[in-house]
């Protein structure tokens, strides 16, 4: 049997996260009851104090357990956390040497969304692969330099650490697990039992692109901006580095330094987003709005739009456009 620790942390917690994890384990020691076999998960509650009362003053949680009453466990779930980050940290923070300690002690370790900061916080993600919401992923990114932030994946497993992408991608995770501990027939069966998309590996298609402006940079502002108002036109990096008077090798530095992205895939991103934008629509078609964003190689466009969104414009648009456009599409 393996023993479950979820975690209940002080501050504004996500209950969904808590009873979705508390529920679809328990369906599936009652799935086991079904076919004759003992249950596999045995799950509790811990945090800090009893009862625990969210930060919002709607929901209140009785733990059950205190940490420190928790001596050994087999896998500890952090779920997602909200409000500031830094306060969340100071006030979570006695879970921290806990989960460290357990973990040494052969415990694994899964984080739901943002609450991927708080297992950051303990240094256990260092040099491993991460996701987390992709709204909070630059904020990561800057926060923790040592972990490996993969925004555009629902799901990493490293060394018996787990994270998972946004909100309700955290059932992906579970799903996963429920595979890697009990087999592939309980995954799938669970899957169709909460409706969970099972084998989604990206979070890709869900991901709005701003840019990153939270930095300093005067002249990579001025360029971000200059490429957003300008990305139907041909534009190079020589260009930028010279209309903004910065030799071309710092440019390409500083542009990647502010922004995680380099200049190249930073235009990419901003046309790809430009293109999701029209196809949301629906008014155009692919070609059209192929050309609008500023590009006229269909296999070029269709290769960056896939990269970046994990699918094709023609899937992006069906999933995405109007009802009334879907319906034109299937009379067709």
């Amino acid at each position: 049997m393996k023993h479950v620790t979820i975690l209940v942390p002080k501050g504004h917690f996500s209950l969904v996260n808590i009873e979705g994890t508390h529920h679809i384990f328990s369906w599936v020691n009652e799935w086991l009851a079904q076919s004759g076999r003992p249950p596999y998960f045995d799950i509790q509650l811990a945090g800090l104090s009893q009862p625990a009362l969210q930060s919002t003053g709607i929901y209140e949680i009785n733990p059950g357990r205190l940490i420190s009453e928790v001596h050994k466990t087999d896998l500890i779930i952090i779920p997602a956390v909200h409000g500031d980050i830094d306060q969340v940290l100071e006030d979570n923070r006695p879970f921290f040497p806990w989960i460290i300690s357990q973990y040494k002690a052969g415990a694994e370790v899964a984080s739901l969304c943002i609450g991927a900061f708080l297992l950051a916080e303990s240094g256990l993600l260092d040099g491993k692969k991460v996701a987390t919401h992709w709204q909070f992923a630059n904020d990561f990114r800057k926060r923790y330099p040592k972990a490996i932030m993969v925004d555009d994946k629902i799901l990493t497993d490293s060394d018996g650490l787990y994270t998972s992408g946004g909100a309700f991608s955290f059932t992906s995770l579970l799903v996963y697990l429920i595979e890697k501990f009990q087999g592939r027939e309980a995954a799938i069966l669970a899957a169709k039992s909460f409706m969970i998309d099972i084998d989604r590996n990206s979070q890709s298609p869900f991901i709005l692109f701003s840019g990153q402006k939270e930095h300093h940079d005067d002249a990579v502002l001025n360029a971000q901006k200059y490429i957003e108002d300008n990305f139907q036109d041909k534009v190079t990096v020589d260009d930028l580095a010279s209309r903004f008077g910065v030799g071309r090798r710092s440019f390409e530095r500083r542009f990647k330094q502010a922004t995680s992205n380099t200049v190249v895939e930073y235009m990419q991103r901003v046309k790809i987003e430009a293109a999701k934008k029209a196809l949301e629509k629906g008014r155009k078609n692919v070609s059209e709005v192929m050309y609008d964003v500023g590009y006229s190689d269909t296999k070029a466009f269709r290769s960056v739009f896939k990269k970046v969104t994990g699918l094709s414009p023609v899937q992006y648009r069906n999933k995405y456009a109007p009802q009334e456009v879907k319906k034109a599409l299937l009379s067709n």
